[in-house]
């Protein structure tokens, strides 16, 4: 029975019996920052089982996808290693919310494994918690099972529980009996770790909830949780041992051998690139890129691992993206989102296939050099090295030692980070923040209902000391008990404006946070004297915080347009805004078209025009996450937080300042779109003033353009067409005049060479001539002189170029990148290429007639007889 099959099956079993079948939620669990992927089925049920969230059923099946290879739960390490372990696997489970219990849960999965694929009972052990005898008597009375066959196991690996505190449980596993030629004992005996007795479903029995003493309640609402790995039963039901020899995996196991070209499909390196391509492109289609830290940081680390086995198999070209298509076929009809993504996901992979591409070489290297030493440890330096220099994720350095049955010192390494990270954040310490110890109040913000309130100094600080006052012409930064300075945050700059005294004036040219809640006013003292606990109205710059209003409005709704032109995957990857225009970086491995940015500025421009009104609601998180509201990854929020709505375009969590109508931006306009980083795109914009001002320099341009061109804007477009038909035609015309001349200067040139023992050798310079004659003229004369050695030259704004020829039947003896760097080396430069023809360079062209007298001399004491 194929995997899909079960699959289906297994869904289908459950609808039958009047549950829910509810999709796979994504990789990235939505606002769980408990979790750095989704683990296991019950993740997206999570809120259900802690009673914070009510669904329309009470009963749910599932196949959710996977991965563990990061946090916790991880067996990146594992792969490759054993036959179960995966990053990636899919996890069919059934779920009770207070509505059936252990008699229904275990009755569902002994009918689905004998009944629906007819297992044989005799096959199966199961294992129930020491204490649970409700659950024991099923399994023996109801069930039938052998007692021989049902046993209790008194550890935690039968009693599940989410944490600490809170919903807990029994549980009950159901095991596989692989036969007697496999070795290990059954569950519960001393050889249980063997591969003989096989798990492959966990009932979980939500049946307590513990509080802080540890004491356990019973719920009022007891729940089911069951997962069954996919692999496994595949595994059972093709009657192989391996879960890497099911259908699905020698599929992959297949396309990675054409991949990389190898034949034999036994070798592990091709099991481990066919679970990574499944891991890798499911987190790329879920929304995750590689990057150097959290969900980025292990997704590359899987890619690169990929990457150094197909290395290891001697595949040194971009392999791994080929596999996305080969993966589309085998479970893009389970995951039609893998399907819509696969050209990004593609993309995506070979771009950091390329990046490794450039390190991996060298570093394997130099790894290689350190661990054909004889040692038994790798130093913690040596791996912090490949790390921070070749891009070597310290569990690939590890997973090629263990190759070697060298192991790798981490705590040396863990020593070697902890300086770099205390460097760096020594480097980059805010400057603000240097040499300020406040230890005051917090400063409360008005700033959202006003642009002026009253407030009092609470410090002062003078080139980050202390100070009880400031004079005219002191830089300083004041520290307010109230303010309606915005401080930056959230990617939104800082207010400007002022701070009025009674005895001085303080001009405000930044605010920013020296402690969470504490907002810090840098500026100038314009005249005067302000001293700690003087009374002052500060009033915010409005021309400003109006411009930067209508940036941080128009981000939001850039946002949204970007997600529906460029797909769900699009999310915030950092953003700066102020008053001047609005910058915003996203996830997304490709520059956008022209036809994606006319269609982005559309979207938006269409909501200025409705002129929406923007609501500002504060409500509990889980109240806003409910709500629709997007948050930011990477953002940390409290527990109530501030939600911004553009009616139904756009709901986001921001604490920034924004417009109280969307037609207020009045324009938005696109200015720039560009790649910062690996799969991340930055747009820049601009609206309001900005934006017109743009459109008019623009439209200036355009009728320069149009004067210079003596035509009307609107024929542009044709004249500039016209303009460069002429250019092709006439740079046609000189191509064609440049092969004649060089046609006929090889003609007059051939006569020049000398005769060495039947070798023809000939340097000559050749007036006005670009690197392409110079080609050409050499071909020419190769062709002329047969056995010859040749160097030609020109000269052009000071630089010389060189180009040297030698016949095949001659580079046994003289080679052409020599040849050049005996010429170019005298005329400053350098240079090199293949035995037959090599090029160079050169400054220093009052040495080139000199040089090129050598050139025979050079190749006669090359003995070319």
């Amino acid at each position: 029975m194929k995997s899909s099959e079960i699959r289906q099956k297994f869904l289908d079993f459950f609808e039958s019996h009047g549950h829910t079948v509810v999709a796979s939620s994504p990789l990235v669990p939505g606002n769980d920052p408990t979790l750095l992927f989704t683990n296991a089925g019950m993740v997206q049920f999570k809120d259900v089982f802690l009673g914070q969230d009510k669904r329309p059923y009470v009963r749910a099946a599932s196949s959710q996808r996977c991965v563990r290879a990061g946090g916790k739960h991880n067996d990146l390490e594992n792969v490759g290693y054993t036959a179960r372990h995966h990053t990636f696997f899919e996890m069919l489970g059934n779920f009770s919310f207070g509505d059936y219990f252990k008699r229904n849960a275990i009755l569902f999965a002994w009918d689905f494994l004998t009944g629906t694929l007819n297992i044989p009972r005799e096959k199966l052990w199961v294992t129930v918690y020491a204490e649970d005898d409700e659950a024991a008597d099923i399994w023996l009375n109801e069930v039938g099972v052998e007692p021989s066959r049902v046993v209790r196991i008194a550890t935690t690996d039968n009693f599940w529980q989410m944490g600490d505190t809170g919903p807990c449980g029994p549980c009950s596993e159901i095991f596989y009996d692989h036969g007697p030629d496999v070795a290990g004992g059954p569950p519960g005996s001393p050889d249980a770790d063997g591969d003989r007795y096989i798990e492959i479903w966990n009932l979980v029995f939500m049946q307590y909830n513990r509080d802080s003493a540890g004491t356990l309640h019973p719920l009022p609402k007891p729940s089911v949780d069951t997962g069954m790995g996919l692999e496994r039963i595949s595994a059972v039901m093709q009657h192989v041992h391996s879960n890497y020899d099911i259908d699905l995996f020698q599929s992959l196991i297949k396309a990675a051998a054409r991949a990389t070209g190898t034949g034999n499909l036994a070798d592990n390196s091709l099991k481990v690139i066919a679970d990574h391509i499944r891991a890798c492109s499911f987190l790329i289609t879920d929304g995750v890129i590689p990057g150097s830290e959290g969900r980025g940081y292990v997704l590359r680390r899987i890619i690169r691992r990929a990457i150094r086995h197909g290395y290891k198999l001697g595949q040194k070209q971009p392999f791994f993206h080929q596999l996305v298509e080969d993966l589309s076929q085998v479970m893009g009809q389970a995951y039609p989102e893998l399907t819509a993504a696969k050209k990004r996901v593609a993309a995506v992979l070979l771009q950091e296939e390329e990046r490794f591409a450039e390190t991996l070489e060298n570093g394997m290297q130099i790894l290689e050099t350190a661990l054909s030493q004889k040692i038994k440890v790798l130093d913690g330096e040596t791996a912090f090295r490949l790390y921070d220099t070749f891009g070597f994720p310290i569990d690939l350095t590890a997973d090629i030692a263990r190759e070697r049955g060298i192991t790798v010192d981490h705590d040396g390494f863990e020593q070697a980070m902890a300086r770099q990270r205390e460097q760096a954040r020594a480097a980059n310490k805010f400057t603000m923040q240097e040499g300020i110890e406040y230890t005051g109040s917090q400063t409360t913000f008005y700033g959202y209902d006003t642009l002026q309130h009253e407030g009092q100094v609470l410090a002062i600080y003078k080139q980050g000391s202390a100070v009880d006052f400031v004079e005219a012409g002191d830089e300083a930064v004041v520290v307010l008990d109230q303010t309606p300075f915005y401080a930056e945050s959230g990617g939104q700059a800082g207010d400007s404006g002022e701070l009025l005294a009674a005895n001085g004036t303080f001009e405000v040219t930044d605010t920013q946070k020296i402690q969470a809640g504490v907002f810090g006013h840098k500026g100038l003292l314009r005249s005067g004297r302000l001293v700690v606990r003087d009374s002052v109205q500060a009033r915010v710059n409005p021309q400003t915080r109006v411009s930067t209003a209508n940036n941080h409005s128009a981000t939001h709704l850039l946002h949204a347009a970007l997600r529906k032109v460029l797909g769900m995957h699009v999310t915030q990857k950092g953003s700066l805004v102020d008053s001047n225009r609005l910058r915003f970086d996203f996830s997304h491995n490709a520059p956008m078209s022209a036809d994606e940015i006319r269609e982005t500025e559309r979207l938006v421009n269409e909501q200025v025009r409705n002129n929406t009104v923007v609501e500002v609601a504060t409500m509990p998180y889980d109240d806003a996450i409910k709500r629709g509201a997007m948050a930011l990854f990477g953002e940390k929020y409290t527990d109530v937080v501030r939600v911004i709505g553009m009616g139904e375009f756009s709901t986001e969590l921001c604490g920034g300042t924004h417009v109280p109508q969307v037609g207020q931006i009045g324009l938005f306009k696109i200015v720039a779109e560009s790649g910062v980083a690996a799969g991340i795109r930055r747009v820049e914009a601009v609206t309001g003033k900005g934006a017109i001002d743009y459109v008019q320099q623009r439209e200036a341009q355009l009728l320069e353009i149009a004067h210079a061109l003596k035509a009307n804007p609107q024929e542009v477009t044709q004249k500039i067409a016209q303009i460069i038909d002429n250019v092709r035609q006439t740079e046609k015309e000189l191509a064609r005049l440049k092969t004649k001349m060089a046609s006929s200067q090889g003609a007059d040139l051939a006569p020049q060479a000398h005769d060495i023992n039947g070798v023809k050798v000939l340097a000559a310079n050749l007036e006005n001539a670009d690197a392409k004659t110079l080609r050409e003229t050499l071909d020419q004369l190769k062709d002329k002189l047969k056995t010859c050695a040749i160097v030609l030259s020109t000269v052009a704004d000071g630089k010389v170029t060189l180009i040297a020829g030698v016949s095949a039947d001659l580079t046994s003896k003289v080679k052409a990148g020599e040849l050049v760097n005996f010429v170019a080396q005298q005329v400053g430069g350098k240079g090199g290429g293949r035995p037959d023809m090599a090029q160079a360079g050169g400054t220093q062209p009052e040495q080139l007639p000199r040089a090129l007298e050598g050139v025979k001399d050079w190749v006669e004491k090359k003995n070319v007889v």
